[in-house]
């Protein structure tokens, strides 16, 4: 009988269960992520896609910001993978510059985990999301 602490993955190894803070600092770990000013700048320049994957509920409630993309979460990697048949336009290659952005930094970090292992290694995330890209004082319609 398991106690919930491990679990296998069919090679013999037992793996530590870990905390969504313990996972989400290690994901956080594989890459850099970027503060509001510098992702404005980035999509500014035409160096990062923005892509919103906060719900139609909190999109409605606190506004859009400008330009970017709003992808709902659970369309995420099939609207990114350069390589799908359900791929947007924007989607050009692997080495496209992704800023997801969640409502305060979140789920927006566990996106980019998801991405990365697509091969979009240059995706990242936005720290604090859309509430502090919004309390920075940046665009917002």
């Amino acid at each position: 009988m398991s106690d919930g602490g491990s679990g296998g993955d069919g090679s013999g190894r037992v793996h530590r269960a870990v905390g969504i803070d313990e996972l989400l600092e290690r994901v956080r770990a594989g890459y850099e992520r970027v503060e509001p000013q510098d992702a404005y700048e980035a999509a500014r320049s035409g160096d990062a896609l923005l892509v919103d994957i906060r719900y139609a509920a909190l999109r409605e409630r606190d506004g859009l910001i400008p330009d970017a993309l709003v992808v709902e979460r659970n369309e995420l990697e099939w609207r990114l993978d350069p390589q799908g048949s359900h791929r947007l336009p924007e989607a050009t290659s692997h080495s496209l510059r992704v800023v997801v952005i969640c409502n305060e930094g979140y789920a927006s970090s566990l996106a980019v985990q998801s991405l990365h292992q697509l091969g979009l290694h240059r995706a990242t995330d936005l720290v604090g999301g859309f509430q502090a890209w919004r309390a920075a004082g940046l665009p917002v319609v």
